[in-house]
């Protein structure tokens, strides 16, 4: 069997596949099935409704740790909309993963509070020390550094969130033995 890349012509009409017709893909590799069907099971539990993208992209999220490139054309066709909306609306919101991120996430602030108090400085030495570009993943997938552009604690700045747990006042020992924690 022949292995293709998903796009529109493969991705003829995602409906079929709930239907048990799988010829509208070429998709021969486990992962690829997976998602197929992932994607199957979540919109379906949401009725297809395309109102209901932005709860199905986050549900995808959350089973897969990503929203693959690969699921938009089939997001796109079991909701009936473009894939420019779809992806559109991957690449706006800056929650929406393309790839999956480390074991450990951790969100810098670089609102104008947080760089008064050296936030800058703060995420370049952190992402130095741990070998992690700013919004990426390290070589070995432990550590993800995004930035993001208020947290909500300008009061207790540089501010970060270490897997969702805040952290003020933070520096770079602080931070490092916060990631260090999370990791284990």
């Amino acid at each position: 069997m022949r292995t293709y890349a998903v796009h529109a012509s493969v991705v003829r009409n995602l409906r079929d596949a709930r239907r048990g017709d799988y010829r509208m893909t070429d998709i021969s590799t486990a992962a690829g099935n997976a998602l197929r069907d992932a994607v199957c099971s979540i919109c379906g539990r949401h009725g297809d409704d395309p109102a209901a993208l932005l709860e199905i992209l986050h549900e995808l999220q959350d089973e897969w740790g990503c929203v693959e490139d690969d699921a938009v054309p089939m997001l796109a066709d079991a909701l009936n909309l473009s894939r420019a909306e779809v992806h559109g609306v991957v690449s706006f919101y800056h929650d929406f993963r393309t790839s999956p991120a480390g074991r450990v996430t951790v969100k810098m602030c670089r609102a104008e509070a947080c760089q008064s108090m050296g936030a800058l400085k703060l995420i370049e030495d952190i992402c130095t020390r741990m070998g992690v570009p700013l919004g990426g993943n390290g070589d070995d997938a432990r550590v993800t550094i995004e930035p993001v552009y208020c947290l909500g604690n300008c009061a207790l700045a540089p501010a970060a969130l270490i897997d969702g747990r805040p952290m003020g006042r933070a520096d770079i020992d602080k931070l490092e033995n916060a990631i260090a924690e999370a990791a284990a």
